[in-house]
């Protein structure tokens, strides 16, 4: 055994030690998940084709439809959505019998989600202005900016949802199914305008949001619950894009007439809740998985690191495709994703991908510890060589 391999497992074996018993590592994992999954489905779907002097987003789905099943595997904000609301519900309730006031746990909670914001902000605001003054054509400039941007919309709509807690602790998920499905008829059966599709940003979400509250009520523990999520889900989504017309692709495509996530359709949400069923399944196996310490001390990690990952994944891969620009036209980075080949040189791109985001959190984790380069105290996952109780809460 090298040495590497052994100090990697004796740095697994103390953050194993270090985690107290009834702490359920499977919220852990699945949040895990579910950021590798938007980071890798961002990182294989969205491309930046140099055209001249200009760089516009493009994706592998547009010109092959029929890798539309990748959206599949890689879209699972439904994940996201299903563990924030069964910890902030779960948290809500910890802090009411502690005492603690609504205003200081929502202060607490936003400020943890918000702080990193402010580095993303203040570098792409001066990347902004310097590509503006240096003459760069507008039409990338648009387009980098809202690539880089783009996840700030998850943390608005998370942020909305967490503030009404109190009021979703017992919302039963079919009240939101029930908004999206009229939004959904109004908009394609009955020619209502796309701005009724606003609607849907939150009661798409809210629906795997109160999924997570009805996990913290105890009332999705049992195995068939989860059963019953993925197959009425799946059943549902299969039929909206077979018989009623939606996408198959569960993320945007650009130049399509309908998009699944903005606003979130009903199959979308129909499909999240097929994710939250797998994932409600998936529990007791990540529970067994998390008792290895070298997979337990990996989802740490990531979830030490989870608003930097989130934040930065895009910037990552357009630091990546501009740093290359001067070597000319590279496949799977600066060409037309139109084939095969684009794929497979895609796929050889995300070991530098990777690179280049772990740069980005090295530079800037510091600001999810609390912001400015300072360390406000120590790691929310472990404090004093104890994890507190609720893990990286915030996500």
């Amino acid at each position: 055994m090298s040495r590497l391999t052994t100090a990697i497992r004796r740095a697994a074996a103390r953050v194993d030690t270090a985690t107290p018993q009834h702490r359920d590592r499977a919220v852990d994992a699945l949040r895990a998940l579910a950021i590798l999954g938007v980071v890798l489905g961002h990182w294989l779907v969205t491309a930046l084709v140099a055209d001249g002097r200009t760089l516009h987003t493009a994706s592998p789905l547009q010109h092959m439809p029929w890798l539309a099943p990748i959206s599949w595997m890689f879209q699972t904000l439904a994940v996201f959505f299903l563990v924030g609301g069964h910890v902030a519900t779960r948290g809500y309730a910890s802090a009411r019998s502690r005492g603690v006031p609504y205003h200081r746990w929502l202060r607490d909670r936003t400020t943890r989600l918000f702080t990193p914001v402010v580095a993303v902000l203040t570098l792409w605001t001066a990347v902004t202005v310097v590509l503006l003054l240096s003459g760069a054509e507008y039409a990338t400039v648009r387009a980098l900016t809202k690539l880089a941007l783009s996840p700030l919309w998850f943390l608005l709509v998370f942020a909305a949802l967490t503030a009404a807690t109190p009021l979703l602790a017992r919302l039963h998920p079919l009240w939101p199914l029930a908004v999206v499905l009229h939004v959904d008829l109004f908009r394609f059966g009955l020619g209502a305008p796309d701005s009724l599709g606003l609607l849907n940003l939150a009661a798409g979400w809210l629906v795997p949001y109160t999924l997570g509250a009805a996990w913290t009520r105890g009332e999705l523990e049992r195995r068939r619950s989860g059963l019953i999520l993925l197959v009425a889900g799946t059943a549902a989504t299969a039929a909206l894009v077979a018989f009623a017309g939606y996408p198959a692709s569960m993320v945007g495509v650009p130049g399509a007439e309908v998009s699944n996530l903005n606003p979130p359709t009903l199959a979308a949400v129909t499909f999240g809740v097929a994710q939250c069923g797998l994932a409600l399944l998936l529990r007791e196996r990540l529970r067994g998985a998390m008792r290895r310490p070298v997979a337990w001390a990996a989802v740490a990690l990531v979830n030490l690191s989870a608003m930097t990952l989130f934040l930065w994944h895009q910037t990552a891969l357009m630091a990546t495709t501009a740093a290359a620009l001067p070597a000319g036209r590279l496949p799977g980075l600066h060409t037309v994703p139109d084939g095969l080949g684009w794929v497979a040189a895609r796929l050889v791109w995300l070991p530098v991908f990777v690179l280049a985001l772990a740069v980005c959190v090295s530079a800037f984790r510091s600001w999810e510890r609390g912001g400015g380069g300072r360390r406000r105290g120590r790691s929310r996952v472990v404090r004093a060589h104890r994890p507190t109780t609720e893990g990286v809460r915030h996500v």
